[in-house]
């Protein structure tokens, strides 16, 4: 992981941690290009966690937005779960 990446999951970490009590939802957003394998490596990351998906394709149709509403039990496994998905190609954390 890169100084810059660090520094903005150190801070995240922060942030969750002062504004809010845990276990909580947290709403994640990403937008991938428009490759059914790419939504797909999405949703399965969130698969058995009882998430709420939503899938929105831009006009052009290149790309695809995905938010998820899950319940996560702390700062650090919100910050896992962007770490994890940091591995798809083109996909962009919102």
């Amino acid at each position: 992981m890169d100084k810059k990446s660090e520094e903005f999951y150190v801070r995240l970490k922060q942030e969750l941690t002062d504004s809010t009590q845990w276990p909580a939802e947290y709403l994640y957003k990403f937008i991938v290009p428009s490759d059914a394998e790419k939504v797909q490596q999405v949703e399965n990351a969130f698969n058995s966690m009882g998430a709420v998906i939503e899938t929105t394709q831009s006009k052009t149709g290149k790309y695809t937005s995905i938010s998820v509403n899950v319940r996560m039990k702390d700062p650090q496994s919100v910050i896992d779960k962007y770490i994890q998905l940091s591995g798809i190609e083109g996909i962009i954390s919102l």
